[in-house]
């Protein structure tokens, strides 16, 4: 039996704890806002069906504001 080929190299970023929040709010400005509302409904979801088994219909409307 022959050796198993990777086809993809395996790559990574080590990057300090204290970067991580700085790296991932400039990524998240760097994306267009369709697309960043796209990913938190995504996300919004996936919890939601996590949690209880399927999407509610109808949500309550809340609005956090957050400074960056």
């Amino acid at each position: 039996m022959e050796p198993k080929i990777r086809k993809m190299a395996m790559v990574f970023n080590q990057v300090r704890m204290e970067d991580e929040d700085a790296l991932d709010i400039a990524f998240w400005l760097n994306q267009a806002p369709e697309e960043r509302l796209k990913t938190v409904v995504s996300l919004r979801e996936s919890y939601f069906t996590w949690l209880n088994g399927s999407f509610p219909e109808k949500m309550e409307r809340v609005i956090t504001r957050r400074k960056l």
